[in-house]
C-alpha cells in the first residue's frame, strides 16, 4: 500500500470529524481524496462519496437527534423532492452524458473533467458562504408554499447527484431562512436529508458501477470514527471560526482542482 493511499485512509477519518463539527463538508473533502489520492476515477469517486457520507450522516443524525437537535418531519418534507433528483441523476443522467463534450486545441472537455470542473464551482460557491461571516436574522420568517420547496429540492438534488455530495451547505440556510428553523436544529436536520439523498442516490450507482464493497467499507467506517469524534469535539470548537477556516481550507481545494483538471 502506497504513501498516497495510506494519507487518503487518514483522510477518511478527517471527512468525519469535520461532518461531526459543522454537519456539512463531507463529500467536499471525500470526492479529491478518492480522486486525487486514491486514484479513482471521477464518476467512481463521486458514486463512493454518497455511500461514505451517507452512512457518515446517518450516525450523525442519531448524535443529534439525542440532543434534540432533529427535525425529522421538516427533514422529509425537504427530502422527497431532493432524493428522487438524485435517485434519477445517478442512474440516468451521469451514464448518460457524452463522453466528451467539446475539443478545443490541446483541451478536451471528458465528461469525468465536466463533473471534476463543476464540482470545484460548487466548492467555490461553498467556500465563499463559509467564509463570508453572516448575520443572525431576527424575528419570524415566511415559509415559502411547498410547490417551492419541491422546486428547490428537485435543483438542489440534482446538483449532489452530479457531483455526488449530500448537499449540507445548500441546505442548512435553506432550512434556517425557509424553514424557519434555529442554526444548530439545522444543521443536525440537514443531516436527515444527506443521509436519505446520499443512500437513495448510491442505489441509482449501483445498477451502473461495480462496487469494492471491501475498500468502501473500510473508508466508510473510519469516517463514521471520525464523526463520532467530531460529535464530541464539537462542543469544544468554536463553530464560526471552524466554518471560516474550513472554508479557507475549500477555497484553495477548489483553486487545486481547476488547476489539476485545467493543466
Amino acid at each position: 500500500m502506497d504513501t498516497l493511499y495510506i494519507i487518503g485512509f487518514v483522510g477518511a477519518l478527517f471527512v468525519g470529524v469535520v461532518l461531526g463539527l459543522i454537519g456539512g463538508g463531507g463529500s467536499i473533502l471525500t470526492v479529491p481524496i478518492l480522486v486525487y489520492l486514491m486514484g479513482f476515477n471521477p464518476i467512481i469517486a463521486t458514486a463512493y462519496s454518497l455511500f461514505i457520507v451517507g452512512s457518515s450522516s446517518l450516525v450523525g443524525t442519531f448524535q443529534k437527534h439525542r440532543k434534540k437537535l432533529v427535525d425529522f418531519k421538516t427533514g422529509l418534507i425537504f427530502s422527497f423532492p431532493s432524493f428522487i433528483a438524485v435517485y434519477l441523476t445517478r442512474r440516468y443522467l451521469v451514464p448518460n452524458l457524452p463522453d466528451t463534450f467539446f475539443h478545443v486545441n490541446d483541451f478536451t472537455l471528458t465528461k469525468e473533467v465536466a463533473i471534476m470542473l463543476f464540482f470545484a464551482i460548487i466548492m467555490l460557491l461553498s467556500s465563499i458562504s463559509m467564509i463570508r461571516k453572516k448575520k443572525e436574522i431576527e424575528g419570524p420568517h415566511k415559509n415559502n408554499p411547498y410547490y417551492i420547496t419541491f422546486i428547490q429540492g428537485l435543483v438542489i438534488g440534482t446538483i449532489t447527484g452530479l457531483i455526488g455530495a449530500g448537499g449540507g451547505f445548500l441546505y442548512v440556510p435553506a432550512l434556517v431562512l425557509w424553514a424557519n428553523l434555529p442554526m444548530k436544529k439545522a444543521v443536525g436536520t440537514s443531516l436527515v436529508i444527506i443521509t436519505l439523498n446520499s443512500l437513495i442516490g448510491f442505489t441509482g450507482d449501483i445498477q451502473n458501477i461495480d462496487v469494492d464493497w471491501r475498500f468502501l467499507l473500510s473508508f466508510s467506517g473510519l469516517t463514521i470514527i471520525g464523526i463520532i469524534i467530531g460529535g464530541y469535539a464539537s462542543k469544544h470548537v468554536s463553530n464560526e471560526g471552524l466554518k471560516r477556516g474550513f472554508g479557507i481550507f475549500t477555497l484553495i481545494m477548489a483553486c487545486y482542482i481547476m488547476y489539476m483538471e485545467l493543466t
